[in-house]
């Protein structure tokens, strides 16, 4: 194996005091640096930026990044960390997307994430927000996540499972295949 044309991996993370430019910043460090970016996610939450970022290249480039992340940490005013990983090992699971729409209440996603965890099903991505109505000004809660289904559980019992506690509940949900 030549490690110097292999690709690795490398899993950053930003956090700060958002601001115009930050993103192209961000970007244009580890495009300067000989990497690219293999998937990222990005969200503005209240003044605070959070940025996490899985970066491709071969060794040295991202030994480079690794060694300037603390001056672009300065000079962005993020705090920034770093990790080595390997490649993305995706298991044989079947994506299904989730959603919900409930009353705001404490706990949602800590009930929805034991039910998961319960079955031995991971969460691959999860996005959250509370809105309120349009109509009755009632907070309420929205849920997305993706999750990963092993091959070996039988879906339509899952799908019954999970509605039935949602309706225990009163959440409003659907557990469907994710699309594209």
């Amino acid at each position: 194996m030549n490690t110097e044309t292999e690709n690795s991996f490398l899993v950053i993370t930003a956090f700060g005091p958002d601001r115009l430019g930050l993103a192209e910043q961000l970007a244009g460090r580890i495009a300067d640096c000989g990497c690219s970016i293999a998937e990222s996610s990005m969200v503005v939450m209240g003044e605070q930026l959070s940025f996490i970022a899985r970066v491709s290249g071969v060794w040295h480039a991202l030994s480079k990044l690794e060694g300037q992340t603390s001056l672009l940490g300065a000079q962005s005013g993020l705090t920034i960390t770093h990790q080595r990983t390997g490649k993305s090992e995706r298991s044989a699971a079947i994506p299904y997307t989730v959603e919900l729409v409930a009353m705001d209440q404490p706990g949602i996603v800590h009930k929805l994430a034991a039910f998961f965890a319960r079955k031995g099903i991971n969460i691959e991505e999860l996005q959250s927000s509370t809105y309120f109505a349009p109509y009755t000004g009632s907070p309420l809660t929205s849920v997305i996540m993706s999750v990963g289904i092993h091959a070996k559980i039988h879906i339509p019992t899952l799908r019954e499972d999970f509605l039935d506690y949602c309706d225990e509940l009163n959440l409003d949900a659907t557990l469907e295949p994710k699309r594209g």
